[in-house]
């Protein structure tokens, strides 16, 4: 990517080589007709230059002309002062100017600009001619014409390269925070199904776990409760798999189709028989004044499940209460408290990620979570969500 302004793009060989050819057309044709002007049967120094040394000028010119991008002041220079001596070069001065004019810096293109005029003047005295030049006013508007087409020329050309210049930047730019995106979007994306995995899966998992944990530690269990327990493990590894599918469901639909139905405060009865199903003697007081918004309703929910699902890992056969309370204006408080236990029963390790995504989504809800462990034992996890007030509900 180009980033000076002055600066010009490499040429490919087909494009450098008819910019010189045009150039040596061009010097041709002054060279051929400043010979149709010479006097019949002229002769002398000055004729004998224009047939050896002016097209040997030219020749260095045009060579020179291939370094005119990388040192371009002074190979324009060089080549208009060469222009004095070879009415062929004359071609080439006027690509050297051009090309310099492209840089877009008054300054330079300016003086160089100058020079060439006086030099075109200069070159009619070159060689002699059957008819006398024209008045010295002609000599030097004619060549300040044709300079200043050429200027205009280059600095048309120069001002589009730094159109696409700008546009390509423009692109690349935009490419860049594209791709930028699209590496967040992934990122959150990743994060959203890792969030809801756990969540669903967390919980099911855990029961499962803990039951058979149970079936591991107490092989001295009458056949009832270990037909029992072996139920509780097929239905909670089904219901497991239906979540994993639903979860699954969720995460390939389109944005457009509608979610199923999400858990709400509802469903916390049948999230505490669950629990208790696992041995855990939990008490849950529900008190709230009306509906919450669903994103609040199902952000506790998501709070309440994973403290029973830490309560049933860490501290199995513990005394849970679970309390949910609030009122519109006041915000959304849930308390899950366990007494801890003696003993704990081998469970799914611990990923660390449960209380790290609760907290995420808790703040991405507007809210505050805390978590710690009790002095006398037991552990705390305590959340506060807002609960606007909507409009004509008072």
């Amino acid at each position: 990517m180009i980033t000076d302004a002055g600066a010009q793009p490499p040429l490919r060989p087909w494009g450098e080589a008819w910019r010189l050819l045009a150039a040596a057309a061009l010097g041709v044709l002054l060279w051929v007709i400043t010979a149709a002007q010479l006097p019949v049967g002229a002769s002398g120094p000055r004729v004998e230059w224009m047939i050896t040394g002016d097209p040997l000028i030219a020749l260095v010119c045009l060579i020179a002309l291939l370094w005119r991008r990388r040192f371009p002041v002074v190979i324009a220079i060089a080549v208009i002062l060469a222009s004095t001596a070879s009415v062929l070069a004359s071609g080439a001065s006027l690509l050297a100017l051009c090309s310099l004019a492209t840089r877009r810096r008054p300054a330079e293109t300016a003086v160089a600009a100058v020079l060439s005029v006086v030099t075109a003047v200069l070159v009619v005295d070159l060689y002699p001619a059957r008819e006398t030049p024209g008045p010295l006013w002609l000599l030097i508007s004619l060549p300040t014409l044709l300079v200043g087409i050429v200027v205009a020329v280059g600095a048309a050309i120069g001002a589009r390269r730094e159109e696409v210049r700008s546009l390509r930047e423009r692109v690349e730019s935009a490419e860049r925070e594209q791709a930028a995106r699209a590496a967040e979007a992934r990122i959150v994306e990743r994060h959203r199904i890792a969030r809801e995995m756990h969540d669903v899966l967390a919980h099911r998992v855990s029961l499962v776990a803990m039951q058979a944990g149970v079936l591991g530690h107490r092989p001295d269990l009458p056949a009832e409760q270990v037909a029992e327990l072996a139920r509780g493990i097929a239905d909670g590894s089904h219901q497991a798999l239906e979540e994993l599918r639903d979860v699954l469901g969720v995460l390939r639909a389109d944005p457009d189709e509608l979610e199923p139905p999400q858990p709400s405060l509802a469903d916390l009865p049948s999230l505490v028989a669950d629990a208790r199903a696992l041995g855990l003697a939990v008490t849950m007081r529900l008190a709230t004044e009306g509906e919450p918004p669903d994103a609040i309703a199902r952000t506790v929910y998501r709070i309440v499940q994973e403290g029973l699902t830490n309560a049933g890992k860490h501290a199995p056969g513990a005394d849970v209460v679970v309390t949910v309370e609030g009122r519109p204006g006041d915000g959304l408080r849930a308390t899950i408290r366990d007494s801890g236990a003696a003993r704990a029963i081998a469970g799914p390790p611990a990923s660390g990620f449960g209380l790290l995504g609760l907290a995420e989504r808790v703040g991405l809800a507007g809210g505050e979570l805390d978590h710690h462990a009790e002095p006398g034992g037991g552990f705390v996890l305590a959340a506060r969500l807002p609960w606007p007030v909507r409009e004509g509900s008072e």
